[in-house]
């Protein structure tokens, strides 16, 4: 795994590579072009995810909030799943997700049912999983290289 720093500005991205795919052009965005992957609700998490990257930005203003957003993947069923989600530092070095309900990822979440579950039936499980990752030593990492 390869890890570097890039500074854009007011932008600063930790990149964390891995064999096989370039995290250049894993942006939170994308995650909805990568083909989609079911996961019944309620099954163990689905795959050991590791971090892509992580993107530091500072507000223009007086008080300088700093935010971003942080990306993860794994493999699920052999096919690779990505989730991405915005953070915001509350207190120096305590991060938050900024919208538990806006989590990027091409995981769908099957219900009890064998239903597609909705945005927001789906965001319980996928705060599970985001709740269960090391996102935020990876985000305080990040911190540590621009503060």
């Amino acid at each position: 795994m390869i890890a570097r720093v890039l500074n854009h500005g007011d932008m600063q991205n930790t990149l964390h590579t891995p064999i096989g795919r370039s995290s250049l052009a894993v942006m939170p965005w994308s995650l909805r072009a990568w083909p989609p992957l079911l996961w019944q609700a309620g099954d163990d998490v689905p795959a050991e995810f590791h971090h892509l990257s992580t993107r530091v930005m500072a507000s223009a203003g007086n008080h300088q909030r700093v935010a971003g957003q942080t990306i993860w993947a794994g493999q699920v069923a052999g096919g690779e799943a990505g989730m991405a989600w915005d953070w915001v530092e509350i207190s120096s070095g305590i991060v938050a997700m900024a919208d538990p309900m806006s989590v990027l990822t091409n995981l769908r979440i099957i219900g009890d049912e064998g239903e597609v579950l909705t945005a927001q039936a789906a965001a319980r499980f996928l705060t599970g999983i985001v709740h269960a990752l090391p996102w935020q030593d990876e985000v305080g990492r990040a911190l540590a290289t621009c503060h």
